[in-house]
């Protein structure tokens, strides 16, 4: 049984934003004043909800079942929905459910960094082994290379997920140090020399979450709280690593095996270790574009560090990345910011335009499907291009 639906409202989620308790060293703006960017920012098309819509039932067609996206646009929020939440009660997925957000995760992880840059307790230059001291076989790599996939360190997940279920299960209810990760990745040859081109891996940002444990003291879970979590009031954002369960009302995740027809693997309940503060946060689509509207709008860390979290270097076709945040070019020559996030069971893309004033996450509760993954591109597209010309 499928359900829709596509509604508008009035959103409250910009003005919340502008009330927040942000932390001290996050950049502000004179009453009134426009930034370059907020001004490119009103000039954007107007979204096309009902090409959104239709993106969200391509999707629901090629193999998810749910798919889900949330628009937030200055005063107004759009929603759709489509499928189910769960297989096996039938109960209809909504952009209430929480999910796993997989590597939007690293976006959380940068930003703790670059707060703690802007306290002085950090610089992005130094090498990692300065607060790491012996974890990293060569002292050039500097945190910058690690936050930007540029230090070489192997992505440990490509053995790990070689054969996609198998893998899955042998570490679904696995607890792994980091360490433990690090030395997976060891084991291999590294990839490039430090600072060299863009080469995406786990590794680096699960050696972002050992700085910063390192460096405060207390756990991820404990900076994602205090940091980003409780300040912005993300009431559906979690990091219960090492625990299986998402809380409350949640979309269950469902992996595609690699033999074509093969039943769907219900996934929801692991403990993410093997990804920890690369990708083991859970949220909500609302909460994803509270999180990106207030960063981006220069609410979560200095204008200094938010300049420096876009330092580009290419990573892909018709997109860059940063320090823990992509950029993407879309086809009427817009750019939007964010991250999308595959962890079993969930694809996620969460991204927003330069000012953050208008943010699109959305989830399709399948992974392992190539083509989902790739139709989700045109969410952005409809959210951000509006109607195309023919």
């Amino acid at each position: 049984m499928v359900s829709a639906t596509v509604v508008r409202g009035t959103a409250v989620t910009a003005a919340v934003v502008s009330l927040l308790a942000v932390p001290a060293h996050a950049a502000s703006l004179a009453p009134g004043a426009t930034t370059r960017a907020e001004a490119s920012a009103a000039a954007l098309p107007k979204p096309d909800v009902t090409g959104l819509w239709n993106v969200l039932r391509t999707v629901r067609g090629q193999g998810a079942p749910g798919v889900m996206a949330r628009l937030d646009d200055g005063g107004s929020v759009h929603w759709a929905a489509t499928g189910v939440a769960d297989r096996g009660t039938g109960r209809k997925i909504s952009n209430t459910d929480r999910f796993r957000i997989g590597s939007v995760t690293k976006i959380f992880s940068a930003v703790v960094l670059l707060q703690l840059a802007d306290e002085k307790k950090l610089k992005l230059d130094a090498p990692v082994n300065r607060y790491l001291p012996g974890l990293l076989p060569d002292d050039r790599i500097t945190v910058r290379h690690v936050l930007s996939h540029r230090s070489g360190l192997h992505d440990y997940t490509n053995e790990m997920f070689a054969r996609t279920v198998p893998g899955f299960e042998a570490v679904r209810k696995k607890v792994f140090t980091y360490r433990q990760l690090v030395n997976r990745s060891l084991s291999k040859a590294r990839t490039t020399k430090p600072g060299g081109a863009y080469s995406y891996s786990n590794t680096n940002f699960v050696v972002a979450g050992m700085l910063i444990e390192k460096l405060t003291g207390h756990s991820v879970r404990t900076e994602y709280k205090n940091r980003i979590i409780e300040p912005l009031h993300l009431r559906d954002t979690f990091y219960v690593h090492p625990g299986t369960q998402i809380p409350g009302r949640h979309a269950r995740g469902y992996l595609t095996p690699d033999a074509a027809g093969t039943a769907l693997v219900d996934a929801t309940e692991q403990t993410a270790s093997w990804a920890q503060s690369a990708g083991a946060v859970i949220s909500t689509t609302r909460d994803l574009n509270t999180f990106l509207s207030t960063l981006l709008g220069g609410r979560l860390t200095s204008r200094a560090q938010l300049a420096q979290m876009q330092r580009w270097v290419p990573s892909g076709t018709k997109q860059e990345y940063g320090l823990g945040l992509r950029r993407r070019h879309l086809s009427c020559g817009i750019s939007v910011y964010g991250h999308t996030g595959a962890v079993q069971g969930y694809y996620t893309y969460a991204f927003a335009s330069k000012d953050g004033k208008r943010s699109l996450a959305a989830l399709a509760n399948t992974s392992n499907n190539g083509t989902v993954l790739n139709s989700m591109l045109g969410t952005l597209e409809s959210a951000f291009c509006g109607k195309q010309a023919k």
